[in-house]
């Protein structure tokens, strides 16, 4: 049976395979079949998945081009004490989908929201991607436009967690070779399509080495994809810090004493006070 919340309004937050139906939970199925709605990304893409596991709740569309609007309808339908369940078109909701307005409103209001944990490509592709996954960092989808999407990039080079980004078919190509040019060619990576489903491929290469496979095999364009890229190695991630320390440290220095740009930089990005004064001393010869 449904969980007994003593007759509040509930917010239930569904995971949904991301390709194989086989990994639908039979708490998610409960959950569905038992509350009063459904509010789903698109209703003509879930309808099937509902269909297919005899899901004849009511269901109505909250996306990103009318969450605003659908949110406070649906938020006074839980304060009236209805359960609504978010799903969105694979996976955990929220990861890059709509949902978190709904989701702050509804504690706002002290509604209760309720996680129904599945399938995540995120957490699906670190497990198998062979890089580091005790810290990493989920950068969802880069940019449309190549000037944002390299910008992005650049302020990620750095980065020494393992970077985890979604990419559509059309554009996964022209990503892995900015990915190549700013993070190196060298760089490892792990290219993750359509997981949990007829055509699931891994590929574990260099990111040059990805670019040139992509580049050979259309069907490596196809489908939902995962990139998975190492961190940036320890001496590149240094001097990339120390870099922003130096920038950090010339700009306070235009309006402070040496002495205090130097000891508020070292603070603000946890660079050695050494390094800071021997900036000083190259720019004073």
């Amino acid at each position: 049976m449904i969980e007994s919340w003593n007759n509040r309004g509930v917010l239930y937050i569904v995971a949904t395979p991301i390709g194989n139906l086989g990994d639908m939970t039979s708490r998610s199925v409960e959950i569905l079949q038992q509350v009063n709605c459904i509010a789903a990304e698109d209703t003509r893409h879930s309808a099937p998945l509902l269909q297919h596991f005899g899901i004849a709740t009511p269901i109505v569309a909250y996306h990103g081009h009318n969450e605003r609007s659908m949110t406070p309808i649906l938020v006074e339908r839980m304060v009236a004490g209805e359960r609504i369940a978010l799903i969105s078109d694979a996976g955990t909701p929220l990861l890059s989908d709509p949902g978190f307005q709904l989701v702050r409103a509804a504690r706002e209001r002290g509604l209760l929201i309720v996680p129904i944990p599945g399938a995540s490509a995120v957490v699906c592709a670190l497990s198998v991607c062979g890089l580091p996954c005790d810290r990493f960092v989920f950068e969802g989808f880069l940019p449309a436009k190549e000037s944002a999407r390299r910008t992005q990039l650049e302020s990620l080079r750095g980065e020494e967690r393992t970077l985890v980004f979604y990419e559509s078919p059309h554009r996964l190509q022209e990503t892995l070779v900015d990915l190549s040019a700013i993070f190196g060619e060298e760089r490892r990576a792990v290219l993750a399509r359509e997981m949990t489903k007829i055509h699931e491929t891994f590929l574990c290469d260099t990111l040059a080495g990805l670019v040139a496979r992509v580049t050979a095999d259309s069907d490596q364009r196809r489908g939902e994809s995962v990139l998975v890229v190492d961190g940036a190695p320890e001496t590149e991630a240094n001097a990339r810090r120390e870099a922003q320390a130096r920038q950090i440290f010339e700009l306070l220095l235009k309006e402070l004493p040496a002495s205090r740009a130097v000891a508020l930089a070292a603070q603000i990005t946890g660079t050695r006070k050494n390094l800071l004064y021997s900036r000083l001393i190259e720019n004073n010869e």
